[in-house]
Order: structure tokens, then sequence, then C-alpha cells
């Protein structure tokens, strides 16, 4: 058995833990706050363009696959998947259960006989893949012509496995841009276009409030009802992590309910839903070229924000719980070595008596 001296080493260091894990959890919180508050403010953007695609379909009357190539439906052969997860660790099951997630999904696709295309975004998403599965093989071709007055630049893909990684994005959630966000977009809309992938999906943490999230696989492409989600597969939070999210967000003041809709937000909602003939400057269909990759773009953005909000939450909550088992921790090594120096005064006394008792 270990001695006081080692005991209260032992609680000193334990002390010294909960300390760093109630500091991480305000951190945590803090960030938290922000978070939610951008995800927010993103929502009006992303609801006014959504708006105008839905306007120019009614006023066109013609099909959705006529407006716009990331319309078109294809038999799906060749499958993207997007896999949001955390760049850091400390968020308890967060990143497991994204991974695992699209881990579900791909095998389920592969088990169809389909090719599948993974891009991780985040550094737990990337080291998890890397290890899982090979980098595709892009081949650059340079042609010229015209005497050499003119260069084409090509490049070609050798597919040689079933699931390839088609790229990472390790450092895109560290500050969420939307130069960065819109760079990926757009290598995602062209692919589709030139029929390179047939759809698109997205694996992330859907965010609310942070007893109000589930981790979901949400189709992105092809977009069948403009401004709506397509979510394949769902995955709840259990009562035992809304009870333990709930408790960590009301020590950090947090609020449980979800954010209510802004002023901007409801009137986002009623810009271009009027039944009257709006008069646009461009065409419909120039219109719609422009207008779908900066749709696409906030759909992306916005899984993001509201992925970096639930990381949070998740670590908030883990450390609420490392900083209530330190406390635990605590309490029954302080009872062992009140034991212990109990025993030990208890023999020195036994030891006394005995001694005097001899003579």
């Amino acid at each position: 058995m270990a001695n006081v001296l080692d005991l209260r080493r032992r609680i000193r260091s334990v002390k010294n833990t909960r300390q760093i894990t109630k500091a991480m959890k305000m951190v945590s919180a803090a960030k938290l706050r922000r978070a939610q508050e951008r995800a927010m403010l993103a929502r009006p953007y992303a609801r006014m363009i959504s708006n105008v695609l839905e306007s120019l379909v009614r006023r066109t009357g013609d099909s959705l696959e006529m407006m716009h190539p990331l319309l078109v439906e294809r038999e799906e052969k060749n499958v993207l998947v997007i896999v949001v997860a955390g760049d850091k660790g400390f968020a308890g099951a967060f990143n497991s259960n994204i991974i695992k997630a699209a881990q579900g999904f791909v095998s389920s696709r592969r088990a169809q006989g389909q090719n599948v295309d993974i891009e991780p975004v985040g550094r737990k998403a990337r080291d998890t893949f890397r290890k899982r599965y090979p980098a595709a093989v892009y081949e650059k071709k340079e042609e010229h012509y015209d005497n050499d007055l003119a260069t084409h630049f090509e490049t070609i893909r050798h597919r040689a496995q079933p699931i390839e990684i088609t790229g990472d994005h390790p450092t895109i959630l560290l500050k969420i841009g939307i130069d960065e966000v819109s760079e990926m977009a757009r290598s995602i809309v062209e692919r589709y276009t030139r029929a390179e992938i047939d759809s698109v999906y997205v694996v992330y943490n859907e965010f609310k409030s942070v007893i109000s999230q589930r981790v979901v696989v949400e189709k992105l492409l092809p977009i069948r009802k403009l401004g709506s989600q397509e979510i394949t597969v769902a995955e709840e939070m259990t009562e035992e992590q809304i009870e333990a999210a709930g408790t960590a967000a009301k020590t950090a003041g947090i609020s449980l309910k979800v954010p209510e809709e802004s002023v901007i937000e409801s009137e986002a909602k009623k810009f271009g839903t009027a039944d009257v003939d709006y008069i646009f400057d461009q065409s419909p269909e120039r219109l719609f070229r422009h207008l779908m990759p900066k749709y696409i773009t906030t759909q992306l953005f916005h899984a993001m924000l509201e992925s970096v909000a639930a990381e949070h939450a998740a670590r908030m909550t883990a450390m609420d719980s490392a900083t209530n088992n330190a406390g635990d921790m605590i309490d029954a090594l302080s009872l062992t070595m009140n034991r212990v120096r109990q025993a030990a005064i208890t023999k020195e006394i036994i030891e006394i008596v005995s001694g005097a008792a001899a003579l």
C-alpha cells in the first residue's frame, strides 16, 4: 500500500489536472458561444440564395434538370463522401462517432458495387482515413500546339482502388474562411459537371443546441429540392449524452434552448417569396450558372460551422466530466490517505503500549 507521502503527491497531481480540465471547459464554452453566433449569422445569406433560385424555377416553368448540370441525376456509380471531423482531441466520442458513421456509409456503398472517393476535412478524419485507404493518383498532361504558341494542360485520374482519398483539408477548420470553402466547392462542382462523380454526401455533426445535435449523412449533390436537406442517415444523442451535455452547459452558463430566429433571418425567409412577377436583369440560365456554385458553397460552409460548434460543445462536456471525475478521485485518495495515516498512528500507539507493558 502507498504511504502518506505518495498519496499526497498523487492528490496534488490530480488537483493540478482538475484545474487544467476546468480551464479547458471554460475556454470551450467561450468558443462555443462564438461558433453558435457565427452559424446563426450565416443562415440569412443561404436562405436568400435558396429563395432566389426557387423563384427562378417557379417563373421559368422548366424542369430542374434543364436549369443546371448540378440538378441532373445519374446512376450512382462513383460517390464522393466529405467527412467533416475535428482538428483536436479531448472531445469525448465526437470524432469517433463521425468516423464511424462515415465508415458505415462507405462500407454500405461499397457493398452495392459503387466506387467511393473520400475527402476528409480536419486532422482527425485525415489521419484516420489515410491509414485505411490509398490516395488517388493523378497525371498531369501538357500538350503544345500552334507551333508552341499555346499550351493545353489536362489532369487525368488513374483509379487503382475502389475506395480512394481524393484530397484532404486538415487546416480549414482552424479558421473557416469562405475563400477556402469556395475553392473546395468549385472543385466538387467541376468534378460533378464532367461526370467524374455521380453524387456527393457530407458526413458531419448537425448542431442546433448543446442538447439537440446529431451525426448525419446529408446528400449534397444532385440537388432534388432547393433549400431543403436530404438526410440519408442520422444518429441521435443518447439520454446519457443529453444529460451530461445539459449539466456541463448549465455550469458554464450556456443556454440549452435553440437560439431564437433573428430579425434578419426572418426577413431573409421572406426574400423573393412574394407571388409577384420579379424582373431579373440576366437570363435564368446565367443566374443559375453563377448562383448554383455559391449555393453549394453555403451548404458546405454551414455544415462546417455547425460541426465546429458541435466539437466545442463535445469538448466542453468531456472536460466537465473529467473535472467531476478528478474531484471524485481526490475524495477517494483523501479517504485512503486518512486511513493510512490513522493506521500508522494506531500502530505507533500499540507499539508504545506494548513496550510499556513489557517493562
